[in-house]
């Protein structure tokens, strides 16, 4: 037995280092960067990341090719799954005003590993979305000049046709990538001014859409004659609210930049409901106004917009749509390049990435060599890269990303406070200071006048005896109504690791649940009985560890924002992430596989090496000597050898006064 303990240390040491959590400063509000931003800000950072090429490409591109005018449910699906994952950022944004995101939130929460696989995907996840951006940038400016600029390139240029590329490449997208980093590395403000600037004439031209659209709105579009309202059945509109998540996928800008903020605690939650609502509000009207001015069949992907209006005879309204459809764009630009360099930044800073990145200008007070680095990779996706390919990868990035992020939501709110837990003689500052003895019932109660109270009746006994359990009841265990029943079963387990468990339990079961529902009756061809006996299973077990996480003590005095009915919307959102990223195609799961191979490349090969709660855990030495004067004047040594179990080995040794060490020599020892 003591064998094969030995033989297990070594993946027992790796498995703690996988999962080892984040140590968050006392003062969460201390940072290099600058805290500048307020409500408003951030409001139009989050609005600026959400409405852009979401709006003037991605509703002509999902209606004409997935949904048909059903567009409408699709976007309303993808905004309700947003709206749960944005309750979750929101949370966190306000109560870990960090930089990083969802990278940061999964730190702190579930383990090193799976943070970095996250801000690995985020990375991702904001470099496919610029160079998207950028290509339907240069897309709507091309077709004012009729497509000049696309026929100069693959005449003069070259142009190739190679699967999953763009058939030219697109010289103009990376150049406004490289122009917006530059702009970018002048600071905060800078991006925030002209974030604000590009947002205000966006709304305004979204505002004439609606006008103008809603006048020229002919309802037979929708009729059986031009295919009927949805066309690709359920089906399409559940695929079309998977692409569709590209267009929400900008407001997790505002956690990103809540270490920026003036006050995060109240900017955060505020800012993520009202750019939200404004988003999904303008992206469930222009799609109405958009396939009612013409057939949908007809739609042109990469100018929707501005082509219906020319179609329909209005060619200046035309010019004003592509106007401010590149005003748009430039905000999602902006938005990306802002939060992407500061994810990567707070990557560097753990010491998961590679340490140049961490480094911030001491003027601008912002992250340049991540900020230039990264604008011109992803200033080289645009450049070969076609829109739909980058789309569709963009979207299951996402969905990881707000799994997890729920998930953390679960586990933290069930998680005991570990400043609580502060004063044990493993945490005491004072290596001389004795723990304070918990309470037991043996203990002489007294009250605020300082007398003894008598307990002389057996109900005077019992009252003491539940008041008692209900002091030691505390986060992260069985409620009181729950304890008679349950408490055999899981009352010796710590704090919250029954709630870890079952959020392990959710995610599998909802991964099984929408594997069966997806792929059960048609790829995996199972007879009926099978499909429902499955389907039952997985659901029990989904809906057993909701109740068994709902049966446990959460969190109920943080004076931040949080999440409301948890643990049923964090686990909605789970549920409903993981079945939209099984709707995805399968080349987009084979291109995620290639990607998190290669992140898994990069943390065994640099992360865990220079992780810094790698280096916390290495800073105590492997002995460590301690001395206690005596009042006869002799020391006594008290020497901790620390064993490569983690367990401690003290022993105490006197020393007389003629042989006390001398600095030299006890820093020897150390």
């Amino acid at each position: 037995m003591a064998t094969c303990s030995r033989g297990c240390a070594p993946a027992v040491r790796l498995c703690q280092k996988l999962n080892r959590l984040k140590t968050l400063d006392d003062d969460m509000m201390a940072t290099s960067l600058k805290r500048c931003l307020s409500t408003l800000d951030l409001t139009l950072l989050g609005v600026g990341g959400m409405v852009g090429s979401g709006l003037y490409v991605l509703t002509g591109t999902v209606a004409k090719d997935m949904v048909g005018p059903a567009v409408i449910i699709s976007f309303i699906f993808a905004g309700f799954a947003s709206l749960l994952a944005a309750f979750c950022y929101a949370e966190f944004g306000a109560r870990i005003p960090k930089t990083g995101s969802a990278y940061m939130f999964t730190y702190v929460s579930v383990g090193e590993v799976w943070a970095f696989l996250i801000g690995w995907n985020v990375i991702l996840e904001n470099m496919i979305g610029g160079a998207a951006v950028a290509r339907a940038w240069s897309g709507y400016l091309d077709s004012i000049f009729n497509h000049a600029i696309q026929n100069f390139t693959e005449t003069h240029v070259m142009q190739w046709n190679i699967p999953f590329l763009a058939h030219y490449p697109d010289l103009l997208a990376a150049g406004i990538l490289v122009v917006a980093s530059f702009f970018i590395s002048f600071g905060v403000q800078v991006s925030s001014y002209l974030n604000h600037i590009f947002s205000v004439i966006s709304m305004v031209v979204i505002i004439f859409i609606l006008v103008f659209g809603f006048m020229l709105a002919q309802p037979e579009n929708w009729s059986e004659k031009e295919g009927g309202f949805a066309p690709f059945g359920l089906s399409g509109i559940l695929e079309g609210s998977a692409t569709c998540f590209y267009a929400f996928v900008g407001f997790d800008v505002i956690a990103s930049s809540s270490e920026e903020a003036k006050n995060p605690q109240k900017a955060v939650p505020t800012a993520t409901a009202i750019s939200l609502a404004l988003a999904a509000t303008a992206y469930i009207l222009v799609s109405t106004v958009l396939t009612l001015m013409v057939p949908w069949r007809t739609l042109d992907p990469n100018s929707a917009l501005a082509d219906a209006f020319f179609r329909r005879g209005y060619s200046w309204a035309g010019i004003i749509v592509a106007i401010g459809s590149i005003c748009a764009m430039n905000t999602v630009l902006l938005c990306n390049l802002f939060s992407l360099p500061r994810i990567v930044y707070a990557m560097a800073e753990d010491g998961l990435f590679f340490s140049i990145f961490a480094r911030v200008n001491p003027v601008t007070k912002v992250p340049v060599n991540a900020i230039l680095v990264f604008g011109i990779l992803m200033a080289t996706m645009a450049l070969i890269f076609d829109l739909e390919a980058l789309v569709q990868f963009l979207s299951i990035g996402t969905l990881l990303a707000y799994t997890f992020v729920a998930a953390s939501v679960i586990v933290l709110r069930f998680q005991p406070d570990k400043a609580s837990s502060k004063g044990t003689a493993s945490t005491s500052p004072n290596p001389n200071a004795e723990p304070s003895p918990a309470p037991s019932e043996s203990q002489t109660i007294t009250e605020d006048s300082g007398e003894l109270k008598q307990y002389e009746s057996f109900s005077d006994k019992l009252q003491l005896v539940e008041r008692q359990k209900s002091e030691r009841r505390g986060v992260g265990q069985l409620r009181a109504y729950w304890e008679p029943y349950l408490g055999k079963l899981l009352g010796d387990c710590e704090p919250g690791e029954v709630v870890a468990f079952c959020v392990l339990t959710l995610i599998v079961s909802s991964v099984s649940l929408c594997v069966v529902l997806e792929f059960g009756s048609n790829q995996l061809h199972l007879p009926l009985w099978s499909f429902t006996m499955l389907l039952v299973i997985f659901s029990l077990a989904y809906v057993i560890s909701m109740a068994l996480i709902w049966a446990h003590e959460p969190q109920t005095n943080s004076k931040t924002f949080q999440v409301p009915l948890v643990p049923l919307t964090p686990g909605a959102s789970i549920l409903i992430n993981v079945f939209l990223m099984m709707k995805l195609s399968y080349l987009t799961w084979i291109r995620f596989t290639v990607w998190i191979a290669l992140g898994l490349i990069v943390y065994f090969g640099y992360g865990i090496w220079h992780s810094k709660e790698g280096m916390r855990e290495l800073q105590p030495s492997d002995m460590a000597a301690r001395y206690v004067v005596l009042p006869s004047g002799s020391l006594v040594e008290t020497v901790q050898s620390v064993q490569p179990d983690g367990q401690v080995d003290t022993s105490a040794h006197h020393i007389s006064p003629s042989t006390t060490p001398s600095a030299e020599e006890y820093a020897g020892k150390r």
